[in-house]
């Protein structure tokens, strides 16, 4: 009986598949380049677990680009991911004070790639810290506000449910309460945003 074996995708076709959420693209971007990451990341004060949070750190940033279509790629996709991991591991050693690197088997990339990662790990440092202020704002917006903002915005409930689940008098009121909330957010998020 013979084994079926997935095609070897282009880069262009890994990137199309890493934005339609394809399971076979996805294996093979761990197949292909999660060792030269591995490699990297344990030449230099890390662990398997310490390069596969790496890893997906580094994909999350590919796939956060491809996804909002900013993604101008100017390398091979391997070398763009090796550089986004090793940037990355670079950063949390800095920040661990054990800042001991051996380069091993460095794919060669110039000036510009090398300023696109930064623009792109900046880009995503920034997203990730939005993400934690409006996680902050949330957690001290209070209540009835949080479970009405969360009802609506992610758990999807109808403005009629809504005014059901509140006992508001009518879905005019849960909007203008809805709104309120909203304000009340946007208030605590951008007080810390600012800052």
């Amino acid at each position: 009986m013979k084994e079926s074996r997935s095609p070897i995708f282009t880069d262009e076709e890994l990137l199309m598949g890493l934005a339609d959420g394809s399971d076979d693209a996805l294996t093979q971007l761990y197949r292909r380049y999660f060792p030269m990451v591995l490699h990297f990341v344990t030449s230099n004060s890390g662990n398997e677990d310490d390069a596969k949070d790496i890893y997906q750190e580094a994909l999350i940033v590919l796939y956060e680009k491809v996804r909002s279509g900013s993604l101008e790629l100017h390398c091979q996709l391997k070398t763009y991911l090796y550089s986004v991991g090793r940037r990355l591991w670079l950063k949390q050693l800095a920040q661990r004070s054990r800042y001991m690197v051996r380069d091993v088997e460095r794919p060669a990339t110039d000036e510009f790639v090398s300023g696109q990662i930064d623009d792109d790990l900046t880009e995503h440092e920034e997203r990730d810290r939005q993400f934690d202020l409006m996680a902050d704002s949330l957690s001290r917006l209070g209540e009835p506000c949080r479970t009405l903002l969360d009802d609506f915005y992610i758990q999807h409930l109808s403005m009629q449910e809504i005014t059901e689940k509140f006992g508001y008098t009518n879905a005019d009121n849960a909007k203008t309460q809805k709104y309120k909330c909203l304000m009340r957010l946007k208030r605590l998020f951008f007080s810390e945003y600012k800052q």
